[in-house]
């Protein structure tokens, strides 16, 4: 039978681990089609054979062609209703911040919330941001805005009343409302159970709503060559909306959705999590892992470490789950033969996790899990093996790594100068044998590839001395995509371009291999096809 599509004069990247490099050393040239499952690779001329008067040719022209890029750490929904907020990413002053929130206001009239979301660790004369700057914004409606991780909120006088915090308020273990000299909320909450105060008082967007950010999001995953994402929330309900979209051919990326275990959460709840994993099995849309935060994070203070924090005498941070509360809960998921995914950002709280899989191990037996743990930005050397032994995935985000120790962004001082050779380790977890895949951590930061792959690329040590993480292209690209499918159980069926796999690839707008790597960012994908279907073109 005749290809549905047929790509010719590409320089193909099959990211085909039996190849002695990454890239093709055989001239393969063209590629075939056939409902969702590539059925040929080889060479312009034998390429002919799989024409049909149906068939729709792509002329490459010479350009990469490629597995489609698997983001290992998204929060597709999260992401896509964050849409509706001031998108305030750019701001680097109070100034900016006051012209984004007001800009947001005038198209989002009283009494509607005025909620932006992205902001860095912003200071104010060396100062943390206050509700007192807020409050010279609008006194009279209430202000929330998200960090761009997500793990602090900053909120006006008004939001604070609103919420009936202004005084302080009970809040559990590893979430703080930071109280002033005064008495009163500074307005700077960290971590989920201070956030909620005033994260459960903005309105949720209608489902109609809701539906038409998600489309947005999945647009826009789309236009940068995403096929598939590893989710880092969810639950069954998440889960059923994202089959629906599948059932109505609406749902244009692959989505693996784990089940979010929180502190409070009993170890029953833990048959959700199965019955996600039952749902849809080859789907587009899956479950069969669940997640877990472990702590915080280094701007905020709240991430575990070892050692006290650079300049602060005595905190270690704090971890949400104490070691034996993560143990008894993952090895009770590892028995039901669910994967698991770690937020560990601490050196003391990639430990912790680290001691939840081996104990699990030892009480379930050894088999191919794949746990993982997310983010892993400072690591103790004497951990590094463990990754290998216990068969751990390093899952981490190069957009999270900051590129200067003197810019704007507070992580490298709050982490302090002793720790930064231990900090964003990508080459030494590799070195140590532990399998690196990378993402994005969308909406915390940008979900393009290539902004991603800039930064794997072009990383230059913050200290003269320190080790070079600087990644080559091939090792980019692989944990983007085969590593990345390895991550999730899915290596034979997709995240290389061989006969028989699904049909998820992009062509690039030019052949990567050849842009310099200052210029990796220019790349940009000209056809993006997930499950046979293009739902991208330029």
């Amino acid at each position: 039978m005749p290809a549905d599509l047929l790509f010719i004069n590409a320089h193909i990247f099959s990211a085909d681990s039996n190849q002695p490099t990454a890239r093709d050393p055989m001239p393969h040239t063209a590629l075939a089609v056939q409902g969702n499952r590539i059925v040929f690779l080889g060479t312009h001329a034998d390429a002919d054979a799989w024409r049909g008067p149906h068939t729709r040719v792509i002329d490459a022209r010479g350009h990469t062609l490629m597995p489609g890029f698997i983001d290992s750490h998204y929060h597709l929904l999260w992401g896509s209703v964050e849409l509706r907020a001031a998108q305030l990413g750019e701001v680097r002053s109070l100034a900016d911040l006051r012209e984004g929130l007001l800009a947001y206001a005038e198209t989002h009239p009283a009494p509607m919330w005025i909620h932006g979301q992205g902001l860095i660790y912003l200071t104010v004369d060396g100062a943390s941001l206050t509700r007192h700057h807020l409050d010279a914004i609008f006194t009279d409606r209430p202000i929330v805005v998200t960090a761009y991780d997500g793990h602090t909120v900053w909120a006006n006088t008004c939001a604070l009343e609103m919420a009936g915090i202004l005084h302080g308020a009970e809040v559990p273990e590893g979430s703080e409302i930071v109280m002033g000299a005064d008495g009163l909320a500074t307005g700077e909450l960290r971590e989920r159970g201070a956030i909620h105060y005033v994260d459960d008082l903005i309105p949720e967007p209608t489902e109609p709503e809701k539906r038409a950010l998600l489309h947005q999001g999945l647009r826009l995953a789309a236009e940068l060559g995403i096929t598939s994402v590893h989710n880092m929330d969810g639950e069954l309900e998440q889960l059923t909306r994202y089959m629906a979209l599948e059932d109505s051919g609406e749902l244009t990326l692959r989505v693996y959705v784990p089940y979010t275990i929180r502190p409070e959460t009993p170890v029953e709840a833990l048959r959700e999590a199965v019955e996600m994993a039952q749902a849809n099995p080859g789907g587009m849309a899956r479950g069969g892992a669940v997640k877990f935060f472990m702590d915080g994070v280094i701007e905020s203070f709240t991430a575990l470490m070892l050692e006290d924090y650079a300049g602060a005498p005595g905190n270690k941070g704090s971890a949400l789950f104490t070691a034996e509360h993560f143990t008894r809960m993952a090895t009770e998921a590892d028995r039901l033969g669910l994967q698991i995914f770690v937020h560990a950002i601490g050196d003391a709280a990639v430990r912790r996790t680290l001691d939840g899989y081996e104990a699990a191990q030892r009480a379930n037996g050894k088999r191919d899990s794949r746990h993982r743990v997310e983010h892993i930005e400072v690591h103790h050397p004497d951990d590094l093996p463990r990754f290998a032994e216990l068969g751990v995935i390093a899952s981490m985000q190069p957009l999270h790594a900051p590129t200067s120790a003197f810019g704007y962004d507070v992580w490298p001082a709050r982490v302090g100068v002793a720790r930064w050779d231990r900090s964003f380790a990508w080459n030494r977890l590799r070195a140590a044998g532990a399998r690196v895949v990378f993402g994005s951590d969308w909406p915390v930061v940008s979900q393009s590839p290539f902004k991603g792959l800039f930064t794997a690329l072009n990383r230059q040590p913050w200290q003269e001395g320190l080790a070079e993480h600087r990644q080559t292209l091939e090792q980019a690209l692989l944990s983007y995509t085969r590593e990345a499918a390895y991550a999730e159980f899915m290596e034979h069926e997709k995240g290389q371009l061989k006969p028989g796999y699904l049909a998820d690839l992009v062509l690039l707008s030019e052949d990567i291999f050849a842009v310099p790597p200052a210029e990796i960012a220019r790349v940009h994908p000209r056809m993006t096809v997930v499950d046979g279907r293009v739902v991208f073109e330029t």
